[in-house]
């Protein structure tokens, strides 16, 4: 075993870091929880009644791959999945054959020792377990998680200088999730925080007539997704306020699996390719759009496993459709503004072959004009409804690059070659980079060796995607900037805070 681990000490990784001028910060680092471990945290919670909860939560984070009996994928026949509509979901998710890894995603301090080996100077963690109580019910939802929160803050306490893990807040009312907000920084001395983008919500029209008790194949489907910060029952401000009174940075793995468009029954790469871009898309425009990054502008929320692309791509369009669709400019398509006469006029000289000959209503002309697809409404939009960049409090450009690039930062992986459009500031509006925050990902399927990622990125540079300058941002100012940005006291006692002080650094 000493062989082995003196070589893969010697991996590509150490040699790339060795000729950095700065420290490199991974943002997302997957870590498995040894399960009699954190069950006994989780007893000492609820007993084994919430041991129970635990394992059904995490069982049912992939609800919508069973059925109203609860067999899952495996369990059915093609028949039934076309029936039911079955999503097909992951299967071995996890690093096995690499044993060494296996140990470090779940020994502590076999990871902090083999930090370096991966090229990183500081991680920040998602144990896989702080994903999966939101599954749980309203009873069981908020032990489990203070429970696991507990466990990892317990865990992880001795290598704080160099590793740290998120707390899971769930956020079914802003109140439980302002309690675990509390909870986790005062209590436990947590720094980051993990949210889901949205909450599956019952659609209530249809709640009412098909109760769940008796309808549970109904409710299954019938259902909406509540992004918190626009067209919500609930109002979150109170608990973005505490996020940004605690300075706590926030960060989703918020997927898209299971949505229109992905919902295979059969192919889990067809539902798994871009859809952690797609769910925190929805999440970050409805952030946008409902004003939350307007009325909280020391608010910052990191956006990991969707790419960065994606960022660049809906801040360009952000600023493609303002300009034709902000309040004023809208008035170009309000059929008040046509000129009756002219359009008569036109039909008059131009249009003989379509009325042949019928004389032309000029009181319906427009309409007719416009085509059977533009039939009017039941009336005209007024006020707020014309704008629907009015929450987000939009009167120029710059407004949009403060609301969107100063507030979102966008987790990609290390072999992701689209972060180059991150960093294209020819292309997004106003000559900006999108804030692009290197996360590894290692512990998950997608990396089936740590000590890879750091090198993966570099090739970037040798390949041209990226300038050093570019990687430097990536790896290291942007993520130090996500963190301090939201908390500039974050990286205190850290390894971080030594070589930051360095010269050069």
């Amino acid at each position: 075993m000493n062989d082995r681990l003196h070589a893969v000490r010697a991996s590509r990784s150490v040699a790339v870091k060795a000729g950095l001028d700065h420290p490199v910060i991974d943002t997302d680092v997957h870590v498995n929880d040894f399960a009699p471990a954190i069950e006994d945290y989780v007893a000492q919670y609820g007993g084994p009644v919430l041991v129970d909860a635990l394992r059904k939560a995490l069982g049912g984070r992939h609800a919508n791959t069973r059925d109203g009996t609860g067999r899952d994928w495996y369990q059915q026949t093609p028949a039934e999945r076309q029936a039911r509509r079955t999503l097909r979901a992951p299967w071995w998710a996890r690093v096995t054959r690499n044993t060494l890894d296996l140990a470090t995603y779940t020994l502590p301090d076999l990871l902090a020792e083999r930090l370096a080996e991966q090229g990183a100077d500081y991680s920040v963690l998602f144990p896989n377990d702080v994903l999966s109580p939101a599954a749980a019910s309203d009873e069981f939802r908020q032990p489990l998680h203070r429970a696991i929160n507990h466990f990892h803050a317990d865990q992880y306490r001795r290598h704080a200088h160099r590793l740290t893990p998120v707390a899971g807040i769930p956020l079914n009312t802003p109140q439980e999730g302002i309690e675990e907000l509390e909870f986790a920084v005062r209590t436990l001395g947590l720094k980051v925080i993990n949210i889901a983008g949205g909450v599956r919500r019952p659609i209530a029209s249809v709640a009412e007539k098909y109760p769940k008790a008796e309808h549970p194949e109904v409710a299954r489907h019938a259902s909406y997704i509540d992004f918190y910060g626009i067209d919500s029952p609930y109002d979150y401000d109170p608990f973005w306020a505490k996020v940004v009174e605690l300075g706590v940075p926030v960060t989703t793995h918020y997927g898209s699996q299971g949505w229109t468009g992905r919902q295979s029954i059969s192919n889990y790469m067809f539902n798994h390719i871009g859809h952690f871009a797609d769910g925190s898309q929805a999440f970050a425009k409805a952030l946008f759009f409902g004003g939350v990054t307007r009325r909280f502008p020391g608010l910052r929320v990191g956006l990991l496993e969707g790419g960065a692309d994606w960022g660049s791509h809906v801040y360009t369009h952000l600023v493609d459709r303002w300009e034709k669709r902000n309040r004023d400019a809208v008035q170009n398509y309000n059929p008040a503004h046509a000129d009756i006469d002219l359009l008569a006029s036109l039909f008059e000289r131009y249009g003989a072959d379509l009325t042949k000959g019928r004389p032309l209503n000029r009181e319906t002309l427009l309409r007719d004009a416009l085509g059977i697809s533009a039939l009017p409404h039941s009336r005209e939009p007024e006020g707020d409804e014309l704008d629907d960049f009015a929450a987000a409090g939009i009167e120029k450009v710059e407004d949009i690059r403060d609301r969107w690039v100063r507030s979102f930062y966008f987790g990609s992986e290390a072999d992701d070659r689209t972060v180059a459009a991150a960093f294209n500031d020819r292309v997004n509006p106003l000559g900006v980079k999108i804030n692009a925050i290197w996360s590894s990902d290692i512990g998950h399927w997608d990396v089936p060796d740590l000590t890879e990622p750091l090198a993966e990125s570099w090739d970037l540079v040798e390949q041209g995607v990226l300038t050093p300058a570019d990687f430097k941002a990536f790896t290291f100012g942007n993520p130090y900037r996500f963190y301090t940005e939201a908390n500039p006291r974050f990286f205190d006692g850290t390894d971080i805070a030594a070589k930051v002080r360095a010269p050069g650094a």
